[in-house]
């Protein structure tokens, strides 16, 4: 059997949480491949908003099991409060939620690392969310990571004293002002550990191979955006861990020749978090009304979200990278009332102007190409088939499959599971 593949196409953000709510109806699994707390999942139903940072964001349907893949990194006090948002839906994460016992646990020195590290870099900020996630990653990759397996051994502690005391040691070479009570910290921690009993705990790789093999039908679910990939993305203002289809092989241990279909989303516009390079952003009225309508606050850190127009060079690299075969554009909504519609399809350089994705965008002499396309003025949120949409809104839809080669198979019209229009 074959395994679906979801992920984002720009530099996060762009309603990942929503789409895999809505197909979980169709998987049996849903299996989150990496990243850590600095996702936030954004579901909205019923009249009311969820946001998710770890636990998939297929939690919400009783026929699903969801798993946390070995890709992930977990930080238990945070994990802890997210149970404890799900404790009125009465969820069994004893037969629903899954761990790998190879993902890798956020320690508490991971967090005091991270914010010492993005203080000592000054204007060269990354943008970090400050959960950890780099520093955890640093040690996974540097081989002196503490899993989730790990707790189930008699020595775990010893083992998590060894490397806070590194971590204790490195903070001193930042030689920055941090306020922390290490003490308080590690309370939080061990007590949060325990939540981890009312999941179960798996060799994940080995369980969806066994699911495969089973007939079951999974859906990986990614986290961030492709832009944000630490091989493909704007480097160095990536994140840690890959974003790309790649990942979900490494993320889950699944074989790249099980992977089929590749579902990528994208906003009708771009958005970023953090610093960074962003050619097509918008520093005018309009870039505020999008930013306004589009409700563009960070579901995570709450920080508010650059904004501007499409940019065609950059998803149709995000689409090569990640063998994309069908599309979902969100909030398409968002542009309703704006006379003239923008979309970058080349950047103008010092060399000449180019239709690929360069090594490094980070560079003032890069300036979107743009062309114009009429807008439509009509209300879509209460849109619920294609033939009543507005015909440039159509017409807009049509002209990104054309220059995108990849059909556009859904099509968001607001945050609800209900305002979502299949094609």
């Amino acid at each position: 059997m074959s395994v679906d593949l979801l992920l984002g196409l720009q530099w996060g953000d762009e309603g990942k949480g929503k789409i895999v709510d809505l197909l979980t109806e169709s998987y049996d699994i849903i299996a989150r491949f990496q990243g850590g707390p600095n996702a936030g999942h954004t579901l909205e139903f019923d009249g009311i908003k969820h946001v998710l940072h770890t636990i998939p964001s297929g939690i919400f349907h009783p026929s699903a099991i969801n798993l946390i893949g070995n890709g992930v990194v977990i930080d238990p006090v945070i994990f802890k409060k997210e149970l404890e948002k799900l404790s009125p839906y009465n969820i069994d994460f004893s037969t629903k939620l899954f761990l790998s016992k190879k993902a890798h646990l956020i320690l508490p020195t991971h967090r005091l690392l991270d914010a010492a590290s993005e203080a000592s870099k000054g204007k060269g900020k990354i943008g970090s969310t400050l959960k950890g996630i780099g520093p955890t990653y640093m040690d996974k990759t540097g081989r002196n990571g503490m899993r989730v397996g790990d707790i189930l051994t008699k020595r775990w502690k010893d083992s998590y004293k060894a490397l806070t005391q590194k971590h204790l040691k490195m903070l001193d070479f930042y030689n920055v002002d941090l306020e922390y009570d290490l003490g308080e910290l590690e309370t939080q921690f061990f007590e949060s550990i325990e939540s981890f009993k009312k999941c179960k705990i798996v060799d994940s790789e080995n369980f969806l191979n066994k699911a495969q093999e089973a007939g079951k039908k999974i859906l990986a679910e990614g986290a961030q955006g492709s832009l944000l990939d630490v091989d493909f993305g704007t480097y160095p203002f990536v994140t840690s861990s890959t974003t790309t289809a790649a990942g979900a092989c490494t993320g889950l241990g699944i074989a790249p020749n099980r992977i089929k279909e590749v579902f990528g989303i994208f906003k009708a516009y771009t958005t970023r978090v953090g610093s960074g390079p962003f050619p097509t952003e918008l520093f005018d009225d309009v870039g505020k009304r999008i930013a306004k309508i589009g409700n563009e606050f960070g579901a995570t850190t709450g920080r508010a979200r650059r904004c501007g127009w499409i940019d065609l060079v950059a998803l149709k690299y995000a689409i090569q990278v990640n063998g994309v075969t069908q599309l979902m554009m969100m909030k398409g909504d968002v542009l309703s009332g704006i006379d003239t519609i923008k979309v970058c399809n080349q950047y103008k350089t010092e060399h000449g102007v180019i239709h690929h994705f360069p090594f490094d965008i980070n560079n003032e002499s890069i300036s979107p190409q743009y062309i114009e396309i009429p807008g439509w003025k009509e209300d879509i949120t209460q849109v619920n088939l294609v033939e009543k949409l507005p015909k440039n809104f159509i017409d807009y839809i049509k002209f990104l499959e054309r220059e995108l080669d990849t059909p556009i198979k859904i099509v968001s019209v607001g945050p609800d599971r209900k305002q979502t229009i299949l094609r």
